[in-house]
């Protein structure tokens, strides 16, 4: 793994390698064992985009591994405006060790690692969220057990947390359902990707549009905003059309009696879900957004100190 561009780039096993490392980490933090894997390091973070997750997260995680993180906001750097992406990555190369970018476009973060000579992380794009989906599967293997025995419903827009989540489970093996309005589905080539891993991994992938459909016996139900960054001229317009979305009590029941609710946060409640249900005692939206310190610790690991990744990687939790 050079880069976390996108999780279409990883396989299952690579997949596997970074939640085991991330649950051996996760362990030794909670034991007061964190070693200083990454002493020494720089991570330079580029900003397009208000964060609180993605910032604080990857803060700390380069905090806890005994470095240091640089946080570019967008006034400094103006990413492809003041300055060509292909020109920022080779002037940050020479600075820092990694570089994690949260952008508006895909293109900005596959420029960043076309051009760069470090590692570069996709700490969200419009069309993909690679952290996050590893946090979530980091968060659905430690409440649930086994992820080829689980069903995944996703309701809501399919964006770029889905678009993730869909890659992940593609490649893990998991039965996975997103329920969509007509025209607020995946994009097609995530799709088709997904399917292909699906092939290779014995997933199963269900595009659906009655949410009732999706989450009938799963034991994970997922959503998300249904306007995300940039889409605030459509707000009214997709609460329209997503009001038969919203996760709720009555569609709760549907699914398994333990199933677990997530949302990747933030939540704008009383739309996409109700309170009663992301405070309910079925949810693990706030064990997800810890979770990201922990998987990204993994992909910093396996980018900066690689050797030390894998040796720590093979060994149990």
């Amino acid at each position: 793994m050079k880069h976390l561009v996108c999780l279409s780039h990883l396989s299952g096993a690579e997949i596997w390698q970074i939640l085991t490392l991330a649950r051996r980490l996760k362990a030794e933090w909670q034991a007061g064992q964190q070693r200083p894997l990454l002493a020494g390091k720089v991570l330079g973070m580029i900003f397009q985009k208000p964060s609180l997750r993605t910032r604080v997260s990857f803060d700390i995680a380069m905090l806890q591994l005994g470095g240091h993180a640089l946080y570019l906001s967008p006034a400094e750097i103006q990413l492809g405006q003041r300055e060509s992406v292909p020109d920022v990555a080779r002037v940050l190369s020479r600075y820092v060790d990694a570089i994690m970018a949260r952008t508006f476009s895909h293109r900005d973060i596959e420029l960043l690692a076309a051009y760069a000579t470090v590692p570069v992380i996709n700490g969200l794009s419009d069309l993909s969220h690679p952290c996050q989906a590893l946090a979530d599967m980091l968060t659905i293997w430690e409440k649930r057990g086994d992820l080829r025995s689980q069903v995944l419903a996703y309701v809501g827009d399919g964006n770029n947390v889905c678009h993730a989540l869909l890659l992940a489970a593609s490649k893990l093996g998991m039965h996975m359902r997103i329920a969509s309005p007509p025209g607020y589905t995946c994009h097609p080539t995530i799709v088709a990707q997904a399917q292909q891993a699906a092939a290779e991994s014995g997933a199963r992938l269900e595009f659906l549009t009655d949410p009732r459909a999706a989450v009938e016996g799963a034991t994970v139900v997922y959503t998300d905003v249904w306007t995300s960054m940039g889409q605030e001229s459509e707000r009214e317009q997709r609460r329209r059309v997503f009001q038969s979305y919203q996760v709720n009590t009555a569609l709760l029941r549907l699914a398994a009696p333990d199933a677990i609710v997530m949302h990747c946060l933030p939540a704008h409640r009383g739309e996409e879900i109700t309170d009663d249900v992301i405070d309910g005692p079925q949810s693990v939206v706030f064990d997800q957004a810890e979770n990201r310190v922990h998987a990204q610790k993994a992909v910093l690991v396996l980018l900066l100190a690689p050797a030390a990744g894998r040796a720590l990687s093979a060994e149990p939790a």
